[in-house]
C-alpha cells in the first residue's frame, strides 16, 4: 500500500471513530437590543470537512458579490435579506447535522456566577458549554474534538476553561477516550459559522421575532435536544 492510500485509509478511520462538536452563541450574557435570551447552539456531523466545504461553497456562490470575499458570514450580518436567510438555513439543514442547544433567560442567571455584583462570564460560559456537551453522552467515539468560538472569558484563562470542561466530561467518558477542546476564531472555521447560524435562528424563535417560527420549522428535524438553564 503506498503512502497516499495509507493516508486515505487512516483519514477514513478517524472520521468513523471521532466525534466533532461545534458550538457558538447568540450575543452576550448581558441584555442587548431588548433580547431576553442567551442561546448556545451546537451540532455534530459525520464528516466535518464536508459541512465546512458545503457552507463555504454556498457563501461564495449565493451571497451578494460584495459579501462573497468576506472571511465569514454571521447570522447578524447586515445585507442578508429574509429570503437569503431562510435559503441559507435550509441549506444548513440539508447537511445532515445533529443539533443540541441550550438557552437561558438573562434575568435568571444565578448569583453564584457574580462577584461583587459583576458577572463572571467565563465561569458561566464554561458551565453551560459543559452542560450542552454532556447531552452528547454516552457515546462510543474514542476521540472527541470540541470547537468553540474564540471569546473573552472573564474570570477564567483559556487553559482553565479547557480543564474545567474536561474535568466534567472525563467521569462520563470511557477510560480510553481522548478529549480535545479548542477555541477558534469563527472567521477561519466555517463549521463554527454554521453553529452561529443555528444559535441565531433559535434565538429568533425564542424571542418571537419575525421569521423566528419559519427558522425553527426549517431546522426542527435536525434537533436532538434543547434545554433551558436555571429555570
Amino acid at each position: 500500500m503506498n503512502n497516499f492510500l495509507f493516508f486515505l485509509l487512516v483519514s477514513a478511520i478517524l472520521v468513523l471513530i471521532a466525534m466533532y462538536i461545534f458550538l457558538d452563541e447568540s450575543g452576550q450574557f448581558t441584555k442587548h437590543n431588548h433580547e431576553e435570551y442567551f442561546v448556545i447552539g451546537s451540532f455534530t456531523v459525520g464528516n466535518q470537512r464536508r459541512t465546512e466545504k458545503a457552507f463555504k461553497t454556498w457563501h461564495h456562490s449565493r451571497f451578494p458579490k460584495k459579501m462573497r470575499k468576506q472571511n465569514e458570514i454571521k447570522w447578524s450580518s447586515t445585507g442578508v435579506n429574509s429570503s437569503l436567510r431562510l435559503r441559507t438555513l435550509k441549506n444548513i439543514a440539508k447537511l445532515d447535522i445533529r443539533i443540541r442547544y441550550g438557552y437561558l433567560l438573562r434575568e435568571n442567571i444565578p448569583e453564584d456566577f457574580k462577584r461583587n455584583g459583576k458577572l463572571e462570564s467565563g465561569l458561566l460560559y464554561a458551565a453551560v458549554i459543559a452542560d450542552i456537551i454532556k447531552t452528547y453522552f454516552p457515546t462510543d467515539e474514542k476521540e472527541i474534538y470540541i470547537f468553540c468560538d474564540n471569546r473573552h472569558l472573564k474570570g477564567l484563562t483559556r487553559n482553565e476553561f479547557r480543564e474545567s470542561i474536561k474535568a466534567q466530561l472525563l467521569p462520563i467518558c470511557q477510560p480510553s477516550t481522548f478529549v480535545d477542546i479548542q477555541m477558534i476564531d469563527s472567521s477561519v472555521n466555517a463549521n463554527i459559522q454554521i453553529a452561529d447560524w443555528i444559535s441565531g435562528a433559535l434565538a429568533w424563535h425564542l424571542e418571537k421575532k419575525p421569521l423566528g417560527e419559519d427558522c425553527y420549522k426549517i431546522i426542527k428535524n435536525n434537533i436532538l435536544s434543547g434545554k433551558e438553564f436555571f429555570r
